[in-house]
């Protein structure tokens, strides 16, 4: 999702369901007076609804921008017969970490819910 389509899904729709676990963060005077003018451009959102939807596309944006690292394993070939190389960059450790902590947030989030 790029900022432009969040900035539209602002408008359109409601959030999307949150981790059990909260976060507590400070912000540059700067950051935080740009937050304070989104909530007032979109007063359906609160400040934290806001943060979450900004570091979801922030987050979604590192894991694209980081570098593709071809190693010297051949994993497939490519339309045009050409070998296609394991990435032995830091996506595919990302990729796995990002799976293991997903697993853990949702495991804490079904036990959260059944204890209410």
């Amino acid at each position: 999702m790029s900022f432009k389509e969040l900035l539209e899904s602002w408008r359109e729709t409601a959030a999307a369901p949150r981790t059990v676990t909260e976060y507590s963060v400070r912000l540059a005077v700067d950051d935080a007076a740009q937050l304070q003018a989104l909530t007032e451009m979109f007063p359906g959102r609160t400040a934290e609804q806001l943060i979450t939807d900004l570091l979801g596309v922030a987050l979604q944006e590192v894991a694209t921008a980081m570098p593709y690292v071809a190693g010297q394993k051949v994993i497939s070939t490519d339309e045009q017969g050409d070998p296609v190389y394991e990435d032995v960059g830091p996506t595919p450790r990302f990729m796995e970490l990002a799976r293991k902590n997903r697993k853990k947030l949702e495991a804490e989030a079904r036990s959260a819910a059944g204890k209410k």
